[in-house]
């Protein structure tokens, strides 16, 4: 023996393997998990930007996953009931007041700015992610309503498309000066918009009304919704946009719509759906903002926005993660504006010579109103959907000459009403 006793010994082995331990948990990378809906470009695209996030931080591992857009909540409600919440969830505005108030989700104020450095998103993007004050979700990408029209067709019968400048009355009068100056039967300057939900909550709140106020009820009066129908109703027997017949087969996808069967040449829409428009129409189609009212309506609307799980072990490591997808070019040559066009200004402009023309309009799309969007409004109540379809059945009939202006306003108004109080 050599003078050291047996205690001494496994004292000192114990302190080897604690260093051991030690160590290798030091070595052990950090999880995460993330999950996202979307099809495979998104998931493409998501993978690529995190990869391109691991290379700057060897200690980090993330799990990824997603799933279509029917099959995710549902997954979701089952993962954060079972307390197996991912740490990153991506979250819809119509679902992050839910999830915030059953404290699924974690506060994120406490990470501006290190690590969420999105002052430059500005005010109106970042209270898209907000619920009761506090932020829980960063917007992800951006858009808004819309209105498309056939650049091609405007140009060639030697009118002025609309612009951002365009009112009510001057929309009116182009619509018609199409019809006219077209002369082909059956086409017209544009769809009808009488029963179009979103043009109908944008004209509201030009005129300081809601679609729906803060306690979830109707925030418009009769008359509000008489002077709406009794408006498309004239346009529409000037000529200046599609009857009824027609306007019914346009189920509200691009490929039904009145345009691409040529029947219009304006249409109504969200500013991430050009692409798609463009994609089923031949001619070259322009976007600019519904027509200009007392006040500005339009908003901007997040497309998608990304939260923490309010589980998560490491929040401030998902944090960091968020604000490198949310803010870094090196992040936005990946995504683009796959999730929408980003609320960061520096994205914007990082990004900008990568795009195509119809991303780099998306883009210039949300820069134009910017100076002009109001607050986003608090998400649907219960009903409202049902209150949406309601709309386009009593308008149909206005349309088809089966019901007058004011029996269809008090009959809408009424039943809508209704509704909620059942929801």
């Amino acid at each position: 023996m050599t003078g050291i006793s047996r205690r001494q010994m496994l004292a000192t082995v114990s302190a080897a393997t604690a260093l051991a331990v030690g160590a290798a948990q030091a070595q052990a990378p950090l999880r995460m998990r993330m999950t996202w809906w979307g099809g495979a470009d998104r998931a493409r695209r998501t993978n690529e930007a995190i990869g391109a996030y691991l290379k700057r931080n060897a200690n980090l591992r993330v799990d990824t996953d997603s799933v279509g857009w029917g099959d995710y909540w549902t997954r979701l409600a089952t993962q954060v009931a079972g307390g197996n919440a991912p740490d990153l969830i991506q979250m819809d505005y119509r679902y992050i007041f839910e999830y915030a108030r059953r404290n699924a989700l974690k506060p994120l104020d406490e990470f501006i700015p290190d690590p969420l450095a999105i002052a430059d998103f500005g005010a109106a993007n970042l209270d898209s992610g907000r619920v009761d004050g506090k932020l829980y979700g960063v917007a992800m990408g951006l858009n808004s309503t819309a209105m498309f029209y056939d650049r091609t067709v405007i140009e060639r019968l030697g009118l002025k498309p609309p612009d951002h400048n365009t009112s009510w009355a001057q929309f009116a009068e182009l619509c018609v000066a199409i019809t006219k100056a077209a002369s082909k039967r059956g086409f017209f300057g544009a769809q009808d918009g009488g029963y179009v939900e979103p043009m109908l909550e944008v004209w509201l709140r030009q005129r300081g009304r809601k679609l729906y106020d803060d306690a979830g009820k109707l925030g418009f009066a009769r008359d509000d919704v008489a002077e709406w129908f009794d408006y498309w109703d004239r346009l529409r027997k000037a000529g200046g946009s599609v009857p009824g017949e027609i306007q019914a087969l346009d189920r509200g996808t691009p490929e039904t719509s009145v345009m691409t069967t040529g029947r219009s040449a304006i249409v109504f829409s969200h500013s991430n759906l050009l692409v798609a428009w463009q994609g089923v129409n031949q001619n070259k189609l322009g976007m600019t903002p519904y027509p200009r009212g007392e006040r500005p309506g339009q908003y901007y609307k997040p497309s998608m926005l990304m939260s923490i799980a309010s589980s998560a072990p490491n929040p401030r490591e998902a944090a960091r993660l968020i604000n490198f997808i949310a803010v870094d070019p090196e992040a936005g040559n990946i995504l683009q504006v796959e999730r929408g066009v980003p609320p960061s200004a520096r994205m914007r402009g990082a990004i900008l010579t990568q795009l195509d023309d119809m991303a780099k309009a998306q883009v210039d799309f949300i820069s134009l109103i910017a100076d002009s969007v109001t607050p986003i409004p608090p998400p649907p109540p219960k009903g409202a959907g049902e209150n949406e379809q309601l709309l386009r059945r009593v308008y149909e009939r206005i349309s088809l000459g089966q019901a007058s202006v004011p029996q269809a306003a008090t009959e809408f108004h009424g039943e809508a009403a209704r509704i909620l109080e059942r929801a």
